[in-house]
């Protein structure tokens, strides 16, 4: 049927056509390997040069369905290495709608004690919202789409990341301010505020063997609550294989995580997610891979990096 077909490509649209949506930023399996894309203050933790690429095709099979694709880059910089900086790219499309988000970050790190830091951070940027030009062409006199605007809007945000070797806390904002991309003054295309609160820890279970589990939670004005919990196993520091659950009345899902370490520069990661929400008997899931490149310097890294 032609109306389910796009319903996706204008699923926010229609929800719009009374007030106003909120754009939202997009969720990653892996989020515990992307962390910079969401908390500033994690720019320069990995004590090294740090490379991160990332796909997700989200529920595959659907029409208009969600493609996302980042890439961040981050380092700590002075002799010190208590200042961190970064960059991070994330290029979103939603059917007919395009967001992509150009960000720089800052942070500063302050040790609490031996082996803990406390990292305070910040992070500014562009981003831009588009509606393709042959959706539009096909739509000239629809109402709900008049008054979109192409167009790149600033926004900042903020963020703190306590951690150690073995386990990290963070508490962020990526974007501070409700942007509105649309021309209209009767109508609102918001990107909404959006807090995550993230945990994670490492333990032993054996010689050979770690367990890591970590969470995150995301509060958004006007959106659901979204809980993620993953549980990971490292075998002999090489290979990673876990499972995650996302709690979101809209968009749960279950999922699959399996990571290599190819080398001590190459990792790569593979995540797969199983809807349990009412999208389950249209997709057949989504998937995400990853790839992580870090140039270490000679005797640089004096613990192992889990986070």
């Amino acid at each position: 049927m032609k109306l389910f077909k796009f319903n996706i490509i204008v699923a926010f649209i229609l929800l719009s056509s009374t007030a106003s949506f909120a754009q939202q930023l997009p969720q990653f399996t892996q989020y515990m390997y992307n962390t910079i894309s969401i908390n500033p203050a994690y720019a320069g933790s990995r004590e090294t040069l740090s490379i991160v690429g990332l796909h997700r095709s989200q529920w595959v099979g659907l029409a208009g369905a969600p493609t996302t694709q980042t890439l961040s880059i981050h380092t700590p910089v002075g002799a010190s290495e208590k200042v961190g900086l970064g960059f991070s790219f994330i290029n979103d499309e939603l059917g007919a709608q395009n967001f992509q988000y150009l960000y720089g970050d800052f942070s500063y790190t302050i040790n609490t004690g031996d082996n803990t830091k406390l990292a305070f951070g910040l992070k500014a940027g562009f981003t831009s919202y588009s509606l393709d030009g042959e959706f539009i062409a096909q739509h000239p006199d629809d109402p709900l789409i008049y008054g979109y605007e192409d167009r790149w809007k600033p926004n900042i945000g903020t963020g703190i990341f306590w951690h150690s070797n073995r386990w990290y806390l963070g508490l962020s904002a990526p974007r501070l301010l409700n942007t509105d991309y649309s021309g209209e003054d009767g109508f609102e295309a918001l990107e909404r505020v959006s807090y995550y609160f993230t945990g994670g820890l490492v333990f032993d279970l054996g010689e050979s063997v770690k367990f890591k589990p970590a969470t995150m939670l995301k509060m958004t004005n006007g959106a659901p609550l979204s809980f993620d919990l993953t549980a990971n196993f490292l075998f002999n520091e090489v290979f990673w294989l876990g499972a995650g659950y996302r709690f979101n009345e809209r968009a749960g899902a279950l999922g699959g995580i399996a990571d290599f370490q190819i080398s001590k520069q190459l990792r790569i990661g593979y995540a797969y997610e199983y809807p349990i929400s009412d999208l389950r008997p249209y997709t057949n899931g989504t998937h995400e891979i990853l790839l992580m490149f870090e140039l270490f310097k000679s005797n640089r890294i004096k613990s192992p990096r889990y986070f």
